[in-house]
């Protein structure tokens, strides 16, 4: 289950939508019969349930959920009524969990946020058919009230996307056919590419800022204030709007580094383990799970601030390429993360065979239904 304002594919910019594309590719290819609840537009790899048209105009995104949310019950209603049951909801939308109640099936959702994104009492009362999962250790510790807390699965990519991951473009691991600067990601307050445009003027070198604004009038008021009037100021800066995935990958393999500048106890950072796909390396805000995607000294540098971010790009040469895409192989597989959620399916189902067997008053061995 998506998130309900954008479309899923694999040009998609959000993490969240990044994350249930790349999973759900895997689960299929592993014969897993998949169905998707996303806008419509959405390519998936199994069955497409549209949910409705992606949000277009600015701050529409609570009808959107409603009505994204409401076609989602009444679809998994449907499907018992006809004997086609789902097995499980894996909830990616960081919301429809809180209506697990209206419908007999587990619903696992994936924490894609850090704990202060999420409103006070946001936990309390979760319906008894939800388990949650972490996505790295720094925010399960956040987390480790919830007694429905399930297991961490960190995040993983498609490296077979990226060319430095297949061994492709070797050219591309010389230190001198890269360029500048690169900042990619969601551009609002929370991620500060102003602060990377800041750092890149300090340091004295080009950048490109890539990246999407969300149909959010707060974003668009944080682009317009923060860093439109850089853009138009500074030199040797470049932006590019809602890039596509063949150019973010060739905008990651020749960047001398990828700055990120989140001001935020980030969660996961898939932008850095593509970095490290595409033999380049990343000089990160000391935040949140930066630590567990970042190797200091490997794939990159960990700073605590703008002053620090200068100084370690006066070292970037010393990070290899080759070190960034063996990190990436060895650390952020897709295949990987799915064999970590089949795991947690499997068990999830198994406890609500076993709770259902309990309320009908069946005995049972652990034998039988393993």
């Amino acid at each position: 289950m998506a998130y309900p304002l954008l479309t899923v594919h694999h040009e998609s910019a959000g993490g969240a939508e990044q994350i249930l594309w790349t999973l759900e590719r895997e689960m299929a290819r592993s014969g897993v019969h998949t169905t998707v609840a996303a806008s419509a537009g959405s390519r998936v790899s199994g069955e497409l349930f549209p949910t409705g048209q992606p949000c277009t105009a600015p701050d529409d995104y609570e009808r959107r959920r409603v009505e994204h949310e409401d076609r989602i019950v009444e679809f998994v209603r449907r499907r018992a009524r006809e004997g086609k049951a789902f097995d499980l909801i894996h909830d990616h939308s960081g919301s429809f969990w809180k209506r697990a109640a209206e419908i007999d099936i587990p619903v696992l959702a994936t924490l894609h946020l850090p704990r202060s994104f999420y409103p006070v009492g946001t936990f309390d009362d979760a319906p008894v058919n939800v388990s949650f999962n972490c996505v790295s250790e720094s925010q399960a510790k956040s987390f480790s009230d919830l007694d429905a807390l399930a297991g961490v699965v960190p995040n993983g990519i498609a490296l077979d996307s990226f060319e430095r991951a297949s061994g492709f473009a070797k050219d591309v691991a010389k230190n001198d056919s890269r360029q500048g600067l690169l900042w990619l990601g969601r551009i609002c307050e929370e991620k500060a590419p102003h602060l990377a445009l800041d750092t890149a003027k300090r340091a004295a070198m080009p950048i490109t800022l890539a990246g999407q604004v969300y149909p959010f009038s707060y974003h668009q008021q944080y682009f317009e204030r923060e860093v439109a009037p850089l853009l138009r100021t500074m030199p040797n800066t470049r932006f590019i709007s809602a890039p596509s995935a063949e150019l973010k990958r060739k905008l990651l393999r020749h960047a001398q580094a990828l700055l990120i500048t989140s001001l935020a106890e980030e969660t996961s950072s898939l932008v850095a383990m593509e970095a490290a796909a595409s033999g380049t390396p990343v000089v990160a805000f000391r935040k949140g799970a930066h630590a567990e995607v970042v190797r200091e000294g490997v794939t990159g540098f960990l700073v605590n601030d703008p002053d620090q971010a200068v100084l370690a790009l006066q070292n970037i040469s010393s990070i290899s390429s080759e070190s960034c895409v063996h990190h990436a192989q060895k650390n952020f597989s897709a295949m990987k993360m799915a064999e970590r959620y089949s795991d947690l399916y499997r068990r999830l189902a198994i406890s609500e065979k076993t709770l259902r067997r309990a309320q009908s008053g069946h005995t049972f061995s652990a034998e039988a239904i393993s």
